[in-house]
């Protein structure tokens, strides 16, 4: 009768181990779609806004809202979404799962995400490529920050090393201002977009764990379904908060003369319009779904991560001199990256040998 029993007991186990595995292994697979989306807009975005100006594009309102304005392209994987519910659920199926509080939520940090797009676009407008995205690179340190202000996400030594480094990354950058100037480009102009992306980062730094506290706070299941339509309504707001923008700037207007005079033809200028904002959403997209699948922090680190990728490419596409303060900048960030994937591999080694012994206690029928 024993032998029964812990026959039973281990089939019980060994069915509980696995429903977790199957459990686990979709939300895996998604998030590394969701890594890949983030990782082409974080590459992409910047080279393609640069493209713009390059070429002769100079609206700063018009670059912002093209990061936003390719928010129609949720509505497909939503339609797919809904299609599903309808099927399972059958004419009950909710047609908009956002409640009240997470659409007022929403478009708050939409609002603000649309003042971070204009900071954005002004620095790249004013830095070499290569350099905005030194910067962009701090976001994981006001990340960090606010990530353990909002969520309470947890410091470590490393994660602390590698604020530290990314820090002292932006600073060396900031005493390279006089051989690093874009041509045609003052001083002046240099340092403004300099702060101004600086100020990006912070911004941004500061969304991606109000969004994540926005899932915590949520009076209701946050499915991903949710957190496509949380991602509607931010990059309809944000795009709205620049379309304000640029009618009061009369950039409008101003497209057909930049589509003439663009350097790469009439034509190309419009794809070289569609293509950024659709590069962009992918960005969005991806940044929200590693929220909702990992966490604000982790987004955060991907886009860091990707630095010495968009780094070389910029230097590649633009023909931009890659001066010794770059390197050193470079070489701070990548210790700073690397210290805080050694933190996190550490403390994931003791969360699966933690996951071990609740296994074999379990096994062993011991509480």
């Amino acid at each position: 009768m024993r032998e029964i029993e812990d026959e039973s007991e281990s089939l019980i186990v060994a069915e509980t181990t696995e429903v977790r595995r199957g459990e686990t292994r979709k939300p895996l697979l998604l998030l590394v779609l969701n890594c890949a989306m983030l990782s082409l807009g974080t590459c992409g975005g910047p080279l393609l806004l640069r493209v713009y100006y390059v070429q002769g594009g100079t609206s700063v309102w018009l670059s912002s809202w093209l990061e936003t304005g390719g928010w129609p392209i949720v509505f497909l994987p939503l339609v797919v979404a809904y299609s599903r519910r309808r099927t399972a659920e059958g004419p009950s199926a909710r047609l908009i799962l956002m409640d009240p509080f997470l659409f007022a939520a929403s478009a708050v940090v939409g609002v603000l995400t649309g003042l971070d797009d204009y900071l954005y676009a002004y620095g790249v407008a004013r830095l070499p490529a290569s350099t905005s995205a030194l910067l962009i690179a701090t976001q994981l340190a006001f990340t960090a920050g606010f990530a353990f202000l909002l969520v309470r996400q947890q410091f470590t030594s490393y994660s602390i090393n590698s604020v530290f480094l990314m820090t002292m990354g932006a600073a060396v950058l900031a005493m390279s201002a006089s051989s690093d100037l874009p041509a045609g480009k003052s001083k002046g102009a240099y340092y403004a977009g300099f702060f101004m992306t600086l100020g990006a980062a912070a911004l941004y730094g500061f969304v991606l764990p109000l969004v994540e506290l926005t899932y915590n706070k949520a009076k209701q299941a946050v499915t991903y379904s949710l957190v496509l339509e949380i991602q509607l309504v931010m990059c309809f707001f944000a795009t709205a908060f620049c379309t304000v923008g640029m009618l009061v700037n009369k950039d409008f207007q101003a497209i057909p003369r930049e589509a003439r005079d663009f350097g790469l033809g009439e034509a190309r200028y419009y794809v070289v319009l569609v293509w950024n904002a659709i590069v962009w959403q992918f960005f969005f997209l991806g940044a929200i779904g590693v929220i909702f699948y990992a966490s604000s922090l982790f987004s955060g680190i991907i886009i860091a991560v990707l630095l010495p990728i968009t780094e070389i490419l910029a230097v590649i596409c633009f023909h931009e001199t890659f001066e010794a303060e770059k390197g050193v900048s470079l070489g701070l960030s990548l210790w700073g990256f690397f210290s805080y994937f050694y933190g996190e591999f550490k403390r994931a080694e003791m969360e699966k040998k933690q996951q071990q012994q609740e296994t074999e206690a379990l096994q062993q029928g011991l509480p």
